[in-house]
């Protein structure tokens, strides 16, 4: 049940925007071994001076391909986070071409009370699932 928040600078084409979300569905999937079927993910596309991500004295330059990606996830161990950056990046240079340098990730984590799926109801609560 993660939820993929991804903000991108605008430009990118469907079938970009398509490979870019499974393969970070992909590497959730194996990191955090959720369903395969549960999936949620939103994109929001910036124009060029509305995404400002700087490197945080790392020295990492950035491109206009930089992709911010927000995950709001149960909480994870240290070691599923570092498997889940490792794979993401992976897959996102393999599928997408995208630089190391160019992803940036953050997880926010909360719990099963602070879900509902729809008709207003806490179904991890209700034990619906």
């Amino acid at each position: 049940m993660p939820l993929l928040k991804f903000d991108l600078i605008q430009g990118r084409d469907d079938e970009q925007l398509l490979a870019l979300l499974d393969s970070a569905h992909a590497a959730m999937v194996e990191a955090f071994e959720v369903p395969l079927s549960d999936r949620y993910q939103c994109v929001t596309q910036h124009r060029p001076n509305e995404l400002v991500i700087h490197d945080t004295g790392l020295n990492l330059p950035r491109s206009n391909n930089v992709v911010l990606l927000t995950v709001v996830t149960r909480p994870r161990s240290d070691m599923q986070k570092r498997d889940f950056y490792r794979l993401l990046v992976a897959n996102l240079q393999r599928d997408c071409g995208l630089r190391a340098e160019d992803v940036v990730i953050s997880l926010v984590e909360n719990k099963d009370a602070d879900w509902s799926f729809g008709l207003g109801e806490a179904q991890f609560l209700t034990g619906a699932l």
